[in-house]
């Protein structure tokens, strides 16, 4: 099953090199979870700056049954995010470490016998944060 995908690109001009780099790592998060509802991807280059470079933010908002992932990668937090390539990688990164921590816990809910439903609620990540 191909997860339903919406790339939005802000403050330039898209590309098919990065949308085809989007793809595949949108593609790669079935591995760690199947059931996974919707994946936006924003890729955005909020300013202009010429002494400091072009800087790219990436937010990424994943919905599974129950909860809704979100990671994003802020320029001002890495100087290497001159390169949309590898702010979309981080980004994927850092998603894929919370749907492989939010499928663990929902395999240790189910193995001690509670429903689903019963997992913890607005617990923040590393990179981004889980939205009930």
């Amino acid at each position: 099953m191909k997860i339903p995908l919406q790339i939005t690109f802000r403050g330039f001009s898209s590309s098919d090199a990065l949308s085809h780099v989007v793809r595949e790592e949108a593609d790669k998060l079935e591995e760690f979870y199947d059931r996974i509802t919707s994946c936006r991807v924003v890729v955005e280059q909020p300013h202009r700056h010429h002494r400091k470079g072009k800087h790219f933010h990436v937010r990424i908002d994943l919905t599974v049954p129950g909860t809704e992932l979100v990671a994003g990668r802020d320029p001002a937090e890495n100087e290497g995010f001159e390169d949309p390539f590898v702010a979309v990688a981080e980004s994927f990164r850092a998603i894929r470490r919370m749907l492989q921590d939010w499928a663990q816990k929902r395999r240790d809910v189910k193995a001690h016998g509670a429903a689903p439903q019963e997992l913890p609620e607005g617990e923040e990540g590393d990179e981004g944060e889980a939205v009930a």
